[in-house]
């Protein structure tokens, strides 16, 4: 496989986490098209060596979370010709686990593209944190200013007030 091939958007990437639960996940038919493989044989890869997929590496969304999903990203409904089972979500640490289950030069490559991924969006949230403290004071100093120029206008309006 040409390197060419292997190279994946890290916005396409991007765009496929989602969070879920506190978690920041990919769903399994995401990394299946990824992978450039059927979702049901990832599954069955990943059924295979379940002891490698605890909880917080992998968990299946209940069928109120696929629905709002659908919802909300625009899915075939149920019945359609769609899944047939509620999806797998996988946290950074079941994708990587993935790459112990997945065998081929195309896995590694995605694994590789998805973990930078994961980084680029902590380092985005990160900045966003340190943008939102910096805004945050300076909210806090505009009030304190605020609230000088309110007692120096006071004071202006009652000099300017007619002598009682």
């Amino acid at each position: 496989m040409a390197k060419s091939e292997l190279l994946i958007p890290e916005e396409r990437i991007e765009k496929a986490i989602l969070l879920i639960r506190g978690h920041k996940v990919l769903l399994d038919s995401n990394l299946a098209e990824l992978y450039g493989v059927e979702t049901k044989n990832l599954n069955k890869a990943v059924q295979r060596n379940l002891e490698r997929f605890p909880d917080d590496f992998m968990f299946q969304l209940t069928a109120d979370e696929h629905a709002a999903l659908r919802f909300q990203i625009g899915t075939s409904k149920t019945g359609r010709g769609g899944r047939r089972y509620l999806p797998y979500a996988f946290t950074e640490q079941g994708v990587a686990m993935l790459s112990s289950v997945l065998h081929s030069n195309r896995a590694v490559a995605v694994n590789i593209a998805i973990m930078r991924a994961f980084v680029r969006l902590r380092e985005i949230l990160s900045t966003h944190k340190d943008l939102a403290a910096k805004l945050e004071k300076m909210e806090r100093k505009l009030g304190e200013h605020d609230e000088h120029f309110r007692v120096v206008f006071d004071a202006i309006r009652q000099l300017m007030a007619p002598p009682s």
